[in-house]
């Protein structure tokens, strides 16, 4: 196992964006909005400003903090994107059995009629994130990817048949786009 003496990787911080750190503590502020972040998980890890970056950086780098060098370099450009253009995930509703119909109340989406169940099933909606049914799409928006991402991925999950064959029952909802939203 050979440890990298000194690892160092920079995000840069577009015009318009603001970056602080406070000890492992990432704050960036953009054009809609704020996203914070607490690292202080990452020991032997170093974050600071330079020149309009983030330098996120290690000495004596094992495996582990080879990756979490990576990884807090990834979050951070990701709160950047966020903070910039939003993030945006489209799922499709596909039903060849029952016709469901899908709406936002309050903080949860309910799929109802699916499979031509009595009980609408339930999607938690996390965090800050919109949600908004168009036809046959769900398109879910938000700066925070990971809120987006997990609302998204709870519509799916509401959806998963289960003791069925999946070529004949392929009735769900489907994430088929994700990224940034321009």
């Amino acid at each position: 196992m050979t440890k990298a003496v000194y690892l160092r990787e920079e995000v840069a911080i577009p015009s318009g964006v603001e970056v602080s750190i406070e000890g492992m503590k990432v704050r960036v502020k953009g054009p809609k909005g704020v996203l914070e972040r607490d690292f202080s998980h990452a020991r032997g890890i170093i974050l600071r400003l330079e020149d309009g970056k983030v330098v996120v950086e290690a000495y004596f780098a094992d495996r582990r903090k080879k990756a979490l060098v990576g990884t807090i370099a990834s979050h951070i450009e990701n709160m950047i994107i966020g903070v910039t253009k939003g993030w945006r995930y489209k799922l499709k509703i596909i039903t060849t059995h029952f016709p469901a119909t899908v709406k936002v109340v309050g903080n949860e989406v309910l799929i109802e009629n699916f499979l031509g169940e009595k009980a609408p099933r339930r999607a938690k909606i996390v965090g800050n994130v919109k949600v908004t049914v168009k036809g046959k799409d769900v398109i879910v928006e938000g700066i925070d990817l990971e809120a987006v991402a997990q609302t998204a991925a709870n519509i799916e999950l509401a959806t998963k048949v289960k003791d069925k064959d999946r070529r004949v029952f392929v009735d769900g909802i489907y994430i088929y786009e994700r990224g940034p939203a321009e």
